[in-house]
């Protein structure tokens, strides 16, 4: 009874501070210990009321309760009402709520049967030692989210070859209300454990404070009790989303007990249903999945009242914050080195960068469509991704002497050496047919035409005769032949031609065999 009359002391002190004192409400506050919000709105009832001080004789507790709270059970008993405590603790759960205020709502709604604050905070905490252990752990609406893999996999057959795949099942729950996500994926590789990621976000249309992995090593690095070292591409992701990555502690399966009870719960209500059945595609597993997920989140809690997906629109729903407008595009990114000719390697192609950064170690970010090359967070080369071998070069990456040496090609070498003289484009044109890519006849056929510039045009074109004459492929033989003036003596005939006498007693080269 102590409890119902200080209440409705209070009550009655409140208006005799207002009405007869005149005192502020920070004044009544301070000397009733009751909140400002809970004090404007018993004046402004009051006000609406027209009451004034002192009250009525006719306005006893049971009246006065009756007309401040009029959907109050104002029956004087002597047995307090028990608050219902596993609604206590769900909405304890809903972001900057309080039991001050849970307390405050149950004394409105049973001013002659409720329980002191103090005796309200001590039949909560023996209420939630008598539950399961995991009820201790306390989470805010919106605040986390918990992943990680089943142990158990299921196998889908291949109908062509009869080969069996072992698929993987990520598990994903939020906190405070445990509505759970779940999928399969052929494997536990960085672009599935990120897709997948990506699938759970948007089946909660939205996105939490923070995402608990495992210490998995698509997720983690390197797994620390203090410091994790995080794959920057999942990093990349969160920052996407802009969620916080809390990896749980090595060798702690607490700091993640959710997740453990989600994936028991996926193993048993939804794998362990699908034992027997037999499938031939990822998609058709994942159909399976999402109809016994559904029926899962809506199965009715043992000790809470409500079921999951009730949970969710409840408490997480509301605190989730928005989706971004396009959903995250995986990107691989890689630390590489740069070549001594300044090219970086990823999956047998090559991708030029600025010839400066020539034995750096940068960051080479790969999308679907386009690769990117960080130094220090700056962006210092992009290209379109290739699928196959070889090299894509940027001719501003390159040092001047490469880039004039890349402006020429087969044709105008042909010209240049035409301009000189018809033997020249007949040495040249046979060196650039005898390699299998004519780009590495390109210095040899410079190192000739550039011998215009230290010789007549005539001479480099009788040298080149010369050469062609006697199959000389080697620009040295044709310097040689410069240098020695071999262009300049005068032209051999045959020896038939020096040799006019023909008898008998001449021998002629066919003699010497």
């Amino acid at each position: 009874m102590a409890a119902k009359r200080t209440t409705m002391r209070q009550l009655r002190e409140i208006l005799r501070l207002r009405l007869a004192g005149g005192l502020s409400m920070r004044q009544i506050q301070s000397s009733t210990k009751v909140s400002v919000g809970a004090i404007q709105k018993l004046l402004a009832k009051a006000q609406q009321l027209g009451l004034t001080w002192p009250l009525p004789d006719a306005l006893d507790d049971s009246a006065l309760a009756k007309l401040f709270y009029p959907k109050a059970d104002t029956t004087v008993s002597t047995r307090f009402h028990v608050p219902n405590w596993s609604e206590v603790h769900q909405e304890l759960k809903r972001k900057g709520m309080t039991k001050q205020l849970l307390w405050e709502e149950y004394t409105q709604q049973y001013p002659n049967r409720c329980y002191s604050y103090s005796q309200f905070c001590d039949l909560y905490r023996q209420w939630c030692q008598k539950q399961k252990r995991s009820m201790r752990q306390h989470h805010k609406a919106g605040e986390k989210c918990f992943v990680d893999y089943c142990g158990q996999t299921v196998p889908i057959i291949n109908a062509t070859t009869g080969e069996v795949v072992d698929a993987e099942i990520f598990v994903g729950v939020l906190g405070a209300s445990n509505y759970t996500y779940a999928e399969a994926t052929l494997t536990q590789s960085l672009p599935d454990w990120l897709s997948s990621h990506v699938r759970m976000l948007a089946f909660f249309q939205g996105c939490p404070e923070m995402i608990v992995p495992d210490n998995l090593r698509s997720g983690v690095s390197q797994a620390c009790r203090y410091d994790p070292d995080l794959n920057p591409s999942y990093q990349q992701l969160a920052s996407h989303y802009h969620v916080a990555l809390m990896p749980a502690r090595p060798y702690k399966p607490k700091d993640k007990s959710k997740a453990e009870v989600a994936v028991q719960i996926v193993e048993r209500w939804i794998l362990a249903r699908l034992r027997r059945h037999s499938f031939f595609s990822l998609a058709e597993l994942n159909q399976c999945i999402r109809t016994l997920l559904d029926a899962l989140n809506q199965r009715p809690f043992k000790q809470l009242a409500g079921n999951r997906q009730q949970a969710f629109e409840q408490l997480d729903k509301p605190a989730l914050k928005p989706l971004p407008k396009h959903a995250y595009q995986f990107v691989d990114i890689k630390s590489v080195k740069v070549n001594i000719d300044y090219h970086v390697q990823y999956r047998k192609h090559h991708y030029s960068v600025p010839h400066q950064y020539v034995g750096e170690r940068l960051e080479l970010h790969a999308g679907d469509t386009l690769v990117t090359v960080y130094f220090r967070g700056h962006q210092v080369a992009s290209h379109v991704r290739k699928r196959s071998p070889g090299v894509t070069t940027e001719a501003a990456h390159m040092p001047k002497r490469h880039r004039k040496h890349q402006q020429w090609s087969p044709g105008r070498l042909k010209t240049w050496a035409n301009a000189i003289g018809r033997e020249t484009l007949r040495w040249v044109s046979r060196q650039l047919s005898s390699k299998a890519h004519p780009e590495q006849a390109y210095r040899v056929c410079l190192g000739l035409l550039n011998l215009s510039r230290d010789y007549p045009v005539e001479r480099v074109e009788a040298a080149c005769a010369i050469a062609n004459r006697d199959g000389l492929l080697r620009l040295k033989q044709i310097k040689a032949i410069l240098n020695s003036n071999r262009d300049r003596l005068p032209q051999q005939l045959d020896l038939a031609v020096e040799l006019p006498q023909d008898h008998d007693n001449i021998r002629g080269p066919h003699h010497f065999h």
